[in-house]
């Protein structure tokens, strides 16, 4: 509700007075800087406008343009809604294609004198066909009276996730101390959103005791807890997980339907087998122990050929492709695991189609031969469409899943990784809750599992563990 005229006149002149002897004490204490803070500004490339810090003016334009480029953002953001049903008559063109990205902004945010939280909209363009993870921080403002952190308002590092069939804006409450008229600071994006595409990347947030201020936004729903909707079709046991070099209904196959290697993908090691080279002086690639199956990676005494190539590393694989009774079309997956921490190693449970690759469903990757993969924390998660050995998208997300959820220690303990494959949607789970969803592309495919460790490397192979173990695989069909 407005004020009245008479109330309104003297809220202004009481908070002009305060903003006069606020400004001065500011000038007195403080370096008044008409530059943009930090060092690592990004603007919305799809602005196309740069101003020159050169000028007081500019202030008022680079506020403006931003604004700007975020009400648009906004406001084709609300005239859209969202469900379940909206990739309905979307053609994948069995499995080869998939919708469109969701464009991610943040909108500019005013919140009123005496406050105690601002709300800031981070939008999408569009109906997301997957899960979206916005990472978003403060920082301090570039006016004449900037909001600085820790005196008008608390930094913030926090996750905004859009799942499908979300609402198109949500917003993130920023907590506020002392709110000073005219007094601003930003919001923006850390990186380019997961599962997203950036758009407007920062947008003001102002104190304003004539507008509006900004309202919270609905959240959308919950995060699914995994529960199989399936029949319990296969569960690992000593008695019913065994291995053979080509694998049948009763054992899987240590070996992937193309071979023992995977030049492809640059991998360094070849797949063992611990009879088919019992000759060679390896160690065994596959054993049962108290915690559960362990599958070993190593560096070769001396090197095996495969194709006539020569291989220095052990990599390890059981794939299902001949095993028809650990493969479903809808159900669900479900792997417990303790990961490796070697780097060069490279853990994998997937999914391929037994019409052939692809399409592949990875439920979880650790790319171990990247410098910057941390095992405990990040996982990732793929779609790979196509036909005929050729891929037409991939599409997926890679994340920090200790940050944004809590869940994390992967090589230091056990934990389960599932996918839910449903006609409309695919959903992963780690620990039974959902970190992922995207729209199912692959509708009436069967999927056989492969669990490995690849090796990719060319260095000493021996840091920490090159072994994943593990403890449990159940198979659910509907």
């Amino acid at each position: 509700m407005k004020k009245s005229s008479f109330s309104r006149s003297l809220s202004s002149a009481l908070f002009a007075c305060l903003f006069v002897v606020c400004v001065s004490a500011w000038g007195l204490t403080s370096n008044v800087n008409f530059q943009r803070s930090g060092g690592t500004a990004r603007l919305a490339a799809t602005d196309g406008r740069h101003a020159s810090d050169d000028a007081f003016d500019t202030l008022a334009f680079m506020r403006s343009a931003i604004d700007d480029a975020s009400m648009q953002q906004l406001a084709a953001a609300s005239s859209l809604s969202t469900d379940a049903g909206d990739f309905a008559s979307f053609d994948f063109a069995n499995g080869t294609r998939y919708p469109e990205r969701a464009t991610t902004s943040v909108g500019p945010a005013t919140y009123r004198p005496g406050a105690t939280m601002a709300y800031v909209p981070i939008s999408l363009d569009r109906p997301t066909p997957n899960t979206v993870i916005a990472r978003v921080m403060t920082e301090d403002g570039t006016g004449l009276v900037r909001g600085v952190a820790g005196i008008n308002y608390q930094p913030i590092y926090k996750s905004v996730i859009f799942r499908p069939g979300d609402p198109l804006t949500k917003t993130v409450e920023v907590p506020i101390i002392l709110g000073i008229p005219g007094a601003d600071f930003i919001v923006r994006f850390v990186e380019a959103p997961w599962g997203g595409t950036m758009g407007t990347d920062r947008a003001y947030v102002q104190c304003d005791f004539q507008k509006e201020a900004t309202p919270a936004q609905t959240e959308g729903r919950e995060p699914r807890t995994f529960s199989p909707s399936g029949t319990l079709q296969w569960r690992m046991s000593r008695d019913t997980l065994k291995w053979s070099d080509a694998g049948h209904d009763k054992a899987w196959s240590t070996k992937l339907p193309n071979g023992r290697s995977q030049p492809g993908n640059q991998e360094t090691g070849i797949y063992l087998d611990g009879w088919v080279y019992r000759d060679a002086g390896i160690e065994a690639p596959l054993r049962y122990t108290d915690e559960g199956l362990v599958m070993h990676s190593q560096k070769l005494k001396q090197p095996l050929e495969w194709d006539g190539v020569p291989y220095d590393y052990g990599s390890v694989v059981l794939s299902g492709h001949n095993t028809r009774p650990v493969q479903i079309g809808y159900g669900q997956y479900e792997f417990t695991a303790k990961m490796p921490d070697r780097r060069g190693s490279w853990p994998a449970f997937w999914l391929i189609s037994t019409a052939g690759w692809p399409p592949e469903i990875d439920i979880y990757e650790g790319f171990g031969f990247e410098s910057w993969w941390d095992f405990d924390r990040y996982t990732a998660n793929t779609l790979h469409g196509g036909a005929n050995i050729t891929r037409t998208f991939q599409e997926g997300i890679f994340m920090n899943s200790d940050e944004v959820y809590g869940i994390g220690g992967f090589t230091k303990g056990f934990h389960s990784f599932a996918v839910d494959i449903q006609p409309d949607y695919i959903t992963w789970f780690i620990d039974g809750k959902e970190t992922y969803q995207a729209v199912n592309p692959f509708a009436g495919f069967r999927w056989y599992p492969i669990m490995d460790v690849a090796v990719k490397t060319n260095g000493d192979y021996a840091d920490g563990s090159g072994d994943m173990i593990v403890k449990d695989i159940k198979i659910y069909s509907n």
